[in-house]
């Protein structure tokens, strides 16, 4: 494991940025820089494009003049823009030490993926399931998806493409979110009797109503969106008088039911962006990206649901970001990124199934 260097880890505030500005100047077009929604300002300032994972890695593949892709967001994205760039580029995670991994990407893993397929299976044929993978979660998975016949979803067509199977007269199974697959499926209608969970660490012990579901939900979450409750949006009601509350649809069940609205990162900065001068938000997502928000949208008044941060995204620095650029300089790349060429195919196979619907 690489261990940042101790002057990395002892300048100033001052110092570093100068000396990022000075290496990003340097590089020129040889890199691009990406920054998440939920990265912090000393990150964002430096990012050539700003966006939620699928979109950066679609604007990486887009760079055909940039030797290096800087991923500043967490192992899973890093992965899909490998996939989708260049053989000449190269994926770079400023996190050193491989620490940037997204705590529900890692809740699914292939072996516990091929271990719930033989279980359903068996007891609904090959025929009559099919895999959905949300966006957030690893290359291995996404091609499990797409050896089966599933597909990628993000956040802002997960209906579009639970209908896709749905409509193919298939069950599905869905990773490995659970409460964005049965928000999706309510959504859709289907009944709540007819969603059943499916627990990875007691398969033994799983949901008996599963031969009765027509959609398996992945006993998977999200650290920052399941940290809302009920009584965060009632605070936020008896604070704020007229206010909308909008929530990411990762949330439970019952905060997106108490909601206004809820959708998709680039759905909530729409929503937000579009609304008339004066209007009230308090927003459900990450923390960076709400305190972002409000600093665009100075004529709304834009507050936080509740203060949650994304650890895994915290871990990409100002520090890691200046090694990583200064090493770049010195004919060193740091921090590589590479998806097998086998998984990679499919993983792309699932990714261009959900580009056609």
């Amino acid at each position: 494991m690489v261990r940042l260097p101790e002057e990395y880890r002892t300048l100033s505030e001052a110092e570093l940025m100068s000396r990022l500005a000075v290496a990003r100047e340097k590089l020129g077009e040889d890199v691009v820089i990406l920054g998440h929604h939920y990265q912090r300002d000393s990150i964002i300032r430096f990012a050539d494009f700003l966006g939620d994972s699928l979109e950066l890695s679609r604007a990486a593949a887009a760079q055909k003049r940039a030797r290096y892709i800087i991923f500043c967001g967490v192992d899973f994205m890093a992965e899909t823009a490998a996939m989708l760039c260049a053989p000449s580029q190269t994926v770079l995670l400023p996190a050193l030490g491989g620490k940037a991994q997204c705590p529900m990407a890692a809740m699914a893993t292939i072996g516990q993926a091929q271990e719930a397929w033989r279980t359903l299976t068996a007891l609904w044929g090959q025929d009559g399931l099919l895999p959905i993978t949300y966006q957030n979660s690893l290359a291995e998975v996404k091609a499990f998806c797409g050896q089966h016949g599933g597909a990628v979803c993000t956040s802002a067509n997960a209906r579009a493409v639970m209908r896709w199977a749905l409509e193919q007269g298939k069950r599905l199974i869905f990773f490995p979110d659970e409460w964005l697959g049965r928000n999706s499926a309510l959504a859709l209608g289907v009944p709540p009797e007819h969603i059943a969970l499916w627990d990875p660490e007691r398969p033994e012990a799983n949901d008996p109503t599963l031969a009765e579901a027509r959609v398996v939900v992945w006993k998977g979450y999200c650290h920052v969106h399941t940290h809302f409750t009920v009584e965060h949006v009632q605070a936020a009601r008896q604070k704020y008088s007229d206010v909308t509350v909008v929530v990411h649809p990762e949330c439970r069940v019952e905060v997106v039911q108490a909601a206004d609205l809820n959708g998709s990162t680039s759905f909530i900065l729409r929503t937000v962006r579009d609304a008339p001068s004066g209007t009230r938000f308090a927003v459900g997502t990450e923390i960076h990206m709400v305190s972002r928000l409000a600093r665009d949208h100075p004529d709304k008044r834009v507050v936080p649901l509740a203060r949650s941060l994304c650890g895994a995204m915290y871990r990409i620095t100002p520090p890691n970001l200046l090694y990583t650029l200064e090493r770049l300089l010195a004919g060193e790349a740091v921090g590589v990124v590479t998806v097998p060429p086998e998984m990679a195919r499919w993983a792309n196979v699932a990714l261009e199934r959900m580009m056609k619907l």
